[in-house]
């Protein structure tokens, strides 16, 4: 049933004023938020600006002004500028710094993942308890099944929600409603990922946590930056776009490439999701942009290669946010209910584990992303610490591609035993 607060159709379904309008929003942003006047200052002290970029487009999503649905313009941004921002991000990487950083990103990583395998089937189990309607169902309608979808999406993203749909096989109803849950409640956790970001120094002085390997790391991409800064001439941007969508159109012929080979000579592997051509566009966008941080490409950084990535990065983030409908949640709030405890035991899970290795606050956000949100958000939330940092969260998310449909498949079957 459509919530009657929503338009029968959007106001604007042309894409081209879709992206007008979300360049309009990250403009006025971004523009607001360099206002030296006290309001400002004060305002994106309390509301970080990237989570603007985000919660905007999905207020204007909910009030059916557009629609996150019937726009292409997520596929693009995932597919095209995702890929195109991780090669330039990662150009002026310090590699060995990101391996300095030590095994608290992994240890968290792993709770992250925990927390989703065991939070699913405990809140299947306390809902048995207080509301059974619903976790019932049988066969394709059976709840465990539309739930083991969501789980295949918080543990390494869309390719491992596609494997659980293909082996649960839930009813198409069941499906969509759990796509929205996934949806919503994943987003509002990214939202406070996002706010937590800006107030991350704080969140490390109560988990007493060491955070001076990420400051070091990102002191030293700074200095980096400043010692070969210069006014980009148009041989440069032009550059700068040309080495960033060339590797992207690698990563693609790759993933065209190798994607469909596994698929018919190795399908065991399709646990491992490496017959998605999403997963190697990442993995060999990644693996480039790398590898040019160790030849002369790694000088595009003075001529602000990163600030393109960035602008890529956030035109996903509003291109994400546009597909959360906060108003679906009234559509089937059992099952909401039911993904929030699920969320909320994964964030206990991971707040434990922070609180007992004293992991900075960085660690956790993006050690739950890269499981949550996959190779799309995990470096989006390690860029709200510092646009440097984003690889630690594309990096992080190969291994929730790794490990995902194992994990998801794992939950399932406890989520079934508890039904």
């Amino acid at each position: 049933m459509t919530t009657p607060m929503i338009l029968a159709a959007p106001l604007f379904t042309n894409d081209a004023v879709v992206l007008g309008l979300l360049l309009l929003i990250l403009a006025a942003i971004f523009v607001t938020s360099n206002i030296e006047t006290p309001f400002w200052q004060k305002f994106y002290t309390f509301v970080p600006s990237l989570l603007l970029c985000y919660f905007i487009p999905s207020i204007f999503n909910s009030l059916g002004i557009i629609s996150g649905e019937e726009s292409n313009l997520y596929f693009v941004a995932s597919r095209y500028l995702l890929p195109a921002s991780l090669v330039l991000l990662t150009i002026s990487i310090d590699f060995k710094g990101i391996l300095n950083l030590g095994p608290k990103a992994i240890i968290m990583f792993f709770a992250g993942t925990i927390g989703i395998v065991i939070g699913g089937p405990l809140a299947v189990l306390t809902f048995s308890y207080i509301a059974p309607e619903v976790v019932s169902g049988t066969g394709p309608e059976a709840v465990w099944r539309g739930l083991s979808t969501v789980a295949g999406s918080w543990i390494g993203g869309g390719a491992n929600q596609t494997a659980m749909y293909e082996v649960f096989d839930p009813s198409d109803d069941l499906f969509s409603a759990m796509v929205t849950v996934d949806i919503i409640v994943a987003n509002i956790w990214l939202a406070f990922l996002l706010y937590g970001a800006g107030i991350s120094e704080k969140i490390d002085a109560w988990f007493k946590a060491d955070a001076s390997p990420i400051t070091e790391l990102r002191k030293k991409i700074e200095d980096y930056k400043a010692s070969i800064a210069k006014i980009p001439t148009l041989t440069d941007l032009t550059t700068i776009v040309a080495v960033a969508f060339v590797m992207t159109a690698i990563g693609h012929l790759g993933g065209d490439l190798i994607a469909p080979w596994i698929k018919a000579n190795a399908p065991q592997l399709s646990r491992l999701s490496l017959d998605s051509s999403f997963f190697w566009i990442i993995v060999i966008a990644t693996t480039g942009g790398l590898a040019l941080s160790f030849t002369r490409a790694r000088d595009l950084e003075g001529a602000g290669a990163s600030k393109i990535g960035s602008l890529f990065l956030y035109i996903l983030v509003a291109t994400i946010g546009m597909k959360m409908n906060v108003l679906a949640i009234f559509e089937n709030p059992g099952f909401f209910l039911l993904g929030l405890m699920w969320i909320l035991i994964h964030v206990f899970i991971l707040f434990v584990v922070g609180k007992i290795i004293n992991a900075p606050f960085f660690f956790i956000a993006v050690g739950s992303q890269a499981n949550i949100g996959g190779a799309a958000s995990a470096p989006i939330v390690a860029s709200a610490f510092h646009p440097a940092l984003a690889p630690v969260g594309v990096l992080l998310a190969v291994f929730g591609y790794a490990v995902g449909t194992y994990g998801a498949w794992l939950c399932a079957i406890l989520m079934q035993m508890v039904s």
